[in-house]
């Protein structure tokens, strides 16, 4: 897939990216200057992670992916919450990381658990078991030699996974993989052999050169369309957004937190994010991105506000209050409850509960059995 942007398909885009690099440095400077900066960004995670759900026509609750984070269900978590909290997940890694890192072969590699050719492998940690049939007695007979073998690839193939869900990269024999999987699968029903994930993510991966031509906003969106066109991942469709997050960042474009591109993407309607038009998607994208960081700016300013306000209430404590570390948590999550907090700050439900009345934040949830609190 190529993208030849010509001179009349600059002009029309360059208002839409004249607004987008605008609001992307507006953001980035006032979440590095403000003190409420890096609850905004642990909070954003929150809000991409079901924004991503909800642009794949899924809907989960915020405040379900927050107890889900925090180990606290209060029933059975459904497919898509665990979903959201895959998406909770990269975000947090690839923030963590440099910040090329997710563009970058290994990047891409544990992101989409997988090995393209041509990369170089690093070597397993732990050597799996060799598969190797056991000599057969003068006989010919050797009782157990078939479980055993079964056993000793069942043992290689759990290390794999293993490895791979570690974040290594691990060598398969040629043809290895492809027999796995007319294994598991004989029928065909979870895996299409024409639909090579590889060469698909392959050929996105050779567009990330002409990103760093381009200016970051323009790039990003190129970089986002060809993911929703060329589809290189089925099971993780949500990967391109923070893909291109973490493409800004490396940039230079937004230091500060990893973006939230999908709640912006929200606002913009469904028919010009899937329109046939290149020039109206990219548009579409480039304002989705506007408005992500308005919605960001505007979120700062309420955080902004909220800290000032709790800050008013423990004024003059003792300095080993446990008050700002209380409103720093709170700032940090979309809303807490007695036991998040309890955990946290490390003191009883009861402490937490006292806590909560004396910092003066809002009840979100109006009910008596269930209790939850956050800023509104």
């Amino acid at each position: 897939m190529r993208y030849d942007l010509d001179a009349s398909t600059i002009q029309i885009l360059l208002p839409a990216i004249a607004g987008a690099e605008d609001a992307l440095a507006r953001l980035d400077e006032r979440v590095a200057r403000s003190p409420v900066g890096r609850g905004f960004a642990e909070r954003s995670h929150f809000f991409d992670a079901a924004g991503a759900l909800w642009v794949a026509g899924e809907l989960v609750h915020v405040e379900d992916l927050v107890l889900h984070d925090a180990h606290m269900d209060n029933r059975a978590p459904s497919h898509e919450l665990t979903i959201a909290h895959s998406v909770l997940r990269a975000r947090r890694r690839i923030e963590t990381a440099d910040p090329g890192w997710a563009l970058s072969p290994a990047g891409l590699g544990i992101l989409t658990a997988s090995t393209l050719e041509g990369e170089e492998r690093a070597p397993e940690a732990i050597t799996s078991p060799s598969v190797e049939s056991e000599p057969e007695d003068e006989d010919g007979e050797a009782p157990l030699a078939a479980e055993i073998a079964e056993l000793d690839a069942l043992l290689a193939r759990s290390q794999k996974l293993l490895d791979r869900h570690a974040g290594k990269a691990v060598a398969e024999e040629p043809g290895q993989a492809q027999s796995l999987r007319h294994d598991d699968d004989p029928l065909g029903l979870f895996g299409d052999d024409e639909w090579n994930e590889e060469e698909r993510l392959r050929e996105w991966r050779d567009l990330i050169p002409s990103f760093e031509e381009l200016p970051p906003s323009l790039g990003a969106v190129i970089l986002f369309d060809a993911w929703e066109r060329i589809e290189p991942l089925r099971r993780q469709h949500w990967l391109g957004g923070l893909l291109i997050a973490g493409g800004l960042r490396a940039r230079g474009k937004v230091t500060s937190h990893l973006f939230s591109f999908h709640t912006g993407l929200k606002q913009i309607r469904h028919e010009r994010r899937r329109s046939r038009d290149r020039v109206t998607r990219l548009q579409a994208f480039l304002e989705a991105m506007r408005e992500s960081a308005i919605i960001g700016l505007k979120e700062i300013d309420r955080l902004s506000l909220a800290r000032t306000q709790m800050e008013l209430r423990f004024r003059g404590r003792r300095s080993n209050s446990s008050l700002p570390q209380l409103a720093d948590f709170v700032l940090s999550r979309p809303m807490v409850s007695a036991a998040m907090i309890a955990r946290e700050l490390g003191v009883t439900q009861r402490g937490a509960l006292n806590l909560i009345n004396e910092i003066g934040i809002r009840e979100i949830t109006g009910r008596g059995r269930y209790r939850a609190w956050g800023i509104i």
